[in-house]
């Protein structure tokens, strides 16, 4: 498969950024994997613990119960020396009850997320809250001597603490995206372009904030739950268009973060670009987890529509 999407890519067929040659798993690479099919007889046993072949009956601790006999299961052992068991079964999608509001989201740094209906939910930055362990950590990681068994022990302590935001961000990012979903029957984000954000000075931050997980989680809990999710196109002037009489305005730096129009109006600039999202997944309103395609300029490439500069 990583040959395949390699040549593809080579030859023009896969859209998108070039993609890289395979490589060999390092071996300083502290992740391990092994899956188990039903052709292995892995079983789960009435009293909870796992059997599975060559290596016996392990201790569990569910995060939930399986909706369905499991086809497959992949044991996992992290960077940080946690063992997961990942299964794979079939499960009928539960459609939510229908609800009447909707919602666009404007996704920034300032605040994670901006909502259409005026709320707006403050940036946790784990990343930058844990810069200081984190820091310490690495420095006493780099005063040990390498292949040494105080080093192993060093590169642990980094791992579990890199581990430790990643689980909090990714537990935030799940229980918003959940109550958004709950509480809306169509959802709609734009669609930032996360690698050329990622190469400017924002790139700590953005990478904090985790853009791309968010709002793949929406999409596919969406589609879980019979609820209606498109993307905005990115080239889509959100910020500078206003929602009260539709007047482009000239570009914004970051640090206005409000401006009045001609008409009078006075925008805050993250709410006014979450209405004219909303306002523009209706205008072309899709089927359950079909991307909306709202253009502000002509249709490029997908390796053309990132820029290198700034959020505007």
């Amino acid at each position: 498969m990583a040959y395949r999407n390699f040549f593809a890519s080579v030859s023009g067929k896969r859209r998108g950024r070039r993609v890289a040659p395979p490589r060999f798993r390092s071996r300083k690479d502290n992740r391990q994997a092994v899956r188990f099919t039903a052709n292995a007889r892995f079983r789960v046993l009435d009293n909870g613990r796992l059997r599975l072949p060559k290596i016996g009956d392990l201790r569990v601790r569910w995060s939930r119960e399986l909706p369905a006999p499991p086809s497959s299961v992949t044991i996992v052992r992290d960077a940080a020396g946690r063992y997961f068991a990942s299964f794979v079964v079939q499960a009928p999608d539960a459609s939510l009850p229908a609800v009447e509001p909707e919602v666009g989201i404007d996704l920034g740094l300032t605040h994670f997320a901006v909502l259409s209906d005026g709320t707006k939910i403050a940036a946790p930055k784990f990343l930058r809250r844990a810069a200081r362990k984190l820091r310490r950590l690495q420095q006493a990681l780099s005063r040990k001597q390498r292949g040494s068994q105080n080093r192993r022990k060093a590169v642990v302590k980094v791992a579990r603490a890199h581990a430790r935001v990643a689980d909090t961000r990714r537990d935030f990012h799940h229980k918003l995206s959940t109550r958004i979903i709950r509480d809306n029957q169509a959802v709609f984000v734009e669609d930032l372009a996360v690698a050329g954000l990622a190469r400017t000075r924002l790139a700590k931050s953005v990478y904090d904030a985790g853009w791309t997980s968010f709002t793949a989680m929406l999409g596919y809990k969406a589609a879980r739950h019979g609820r209606v999710f498109g993307r905005v196109d990115r080239w889509f002037p959100s910020t500078r268009r206003c929602s009260t009489c539709g007047v482009i305005g000239e570009k914004l730096s970051l640090n206005v973060r409000s401006w009045t129009c001609p008409c009078g109006t006075v925008h805050d600039r993250d709410v006014n670009a979450a209405v004219n999202i909303l306002a523009a997944g209706r205008a072309d309103r899709p089927t359950p987890v079909e991307p909306v395609s709202v253009s502000g300029r002509p249709e490029q490439s997908a390796a053309k529509q990132e820029p290198t500069g700034s959020a505007a």
